[in-house]
């Protein structure tokens, strides 16, 4: 699984760190940015784009900012997910959706959506579907579009590329598909669950001794190819308690057999790996939290 020449950041789980890189106080100026950002109890907070020059926390020289900043994260909040954008990579780096048992029903239809470019992203940091033709990946979602049949708009919307990553076909339809299928199991037996899934980028040692971060790229315009996927599920049970399981897959044909247990990691792991963090900010919310790894699983 994880094991071999890859490194995914190993640390004892000591209630590691939120959902989110970096989110301000300052709350989102897109009117987009309503929705499911307003209903989440835990979300990655980031700095939100502004209309005028932004002030800095700290710094009285705005004459710094008279020409705008060149980036800032890139907030998206759909219907049924909120997205944090990676303009570098071409995808998400972290997409969270509120799962339960209102959200699994309806009568929506996959067949009645097709894959978009996310007009909301500047043409020089999109994806197309052109870049994944005849690439050899799936258009893998990461809000997987079958946890939205409560509505049509809200499954459209898990098909905009910005929610998509490239994918290696055996994985995305066998033992990823099965962690989704899992994670809306698990959504019918509790109150809510929260899924935050991103790509990972780890490094790996190569015949020199030496760590190289080193990943594929696809299209005409790059689109990163994760070494890594991570799927953290933040459960609200009907007594109160929080309940946090974390998932790292790898990029690569998973044999669908390996129980999901197997790709159990300590939440830690992903924080470090990924450059966000989770638990911080669930803290806020909760003292009860359990967070399950491969050796405490019930």
């Amino acid at each position: 699984m994880l094991r071999g020449r890859w490194l995914l950041p190993a640390a004892s789980l000591a209630l590691g760190a939120g959902l989110g890189a970096a989110l301000t106080s300052r709350r989102a100026q897109d009117d987009a940015a309503e929705g499911l950002l307003a209903r989440l109890p835990v979300i990655p907070t980031v700095a939100a784009a502004t209309a005028g020059p932004p002030v800095l926390p700290g710094s009285g020289r705005t004459e710094l900012t008279k020409y705008g900043l060149p980036g800032l994260a890139q907030l998206r909040s759909r219907e049924s997910y909120v997205l944090c954008y990676d303009p570098r990579s071409r995808s998400a780096l972290w997409v969270i959706e509120q799962l339960n048992r209102e959200t699994l029903s309806g009568t929506s239809e996959r067949s009645a959506c097709d894959f978009q470019e996310d007009e909301s992203v500047h043409e020089y940091h999109r994806a197309t579907n052109a870049d994944y033709r005849g690439s050899g990946f799936d258009r893998g979602h990461l809000a997987a579009a079958a946890n939205h049949k409560w509505s049509q708009k809200a499954m459209r919307d898990t098909f905009y590329l910005s929610n998509v990553a490239p994918q290696v076909p055996h994985l995305n339809q066998n033992a990823w598909n099965n962690l989704e299928k899992y994670s809306r199991s698990l959504a019918r037996s509790n109150k809510n669950v929260y899924v935050c899934t991103g790509p990972l980028y780890l490094p790996r040692m190569e015949a020199d001794g030496k760590m190289y971060v080193k990943y594929q790229v696809i299209g005409k315009n790059n689109v990163a190819v994760p070494t890594h996927f991570f799927k953290v599920l933040i459960l609200e049970k009907e007594s109160g308690e929080i309940e946090l399981r974390s998932y790292v897959m790898p990029n690569s044909p998973v044999d669908e057999k390996i129980p999901l247990e197997r790709f159990l990691v300590p939440i830690e792991s992903i924080e470090r790996a990924s450059g966000l963090l989770f638990v911080p900010n669930i803290l806020k919310k909760t003292s009860n939290l359990k967070a399950i790894t491969a050796g405490n699983k019930r």
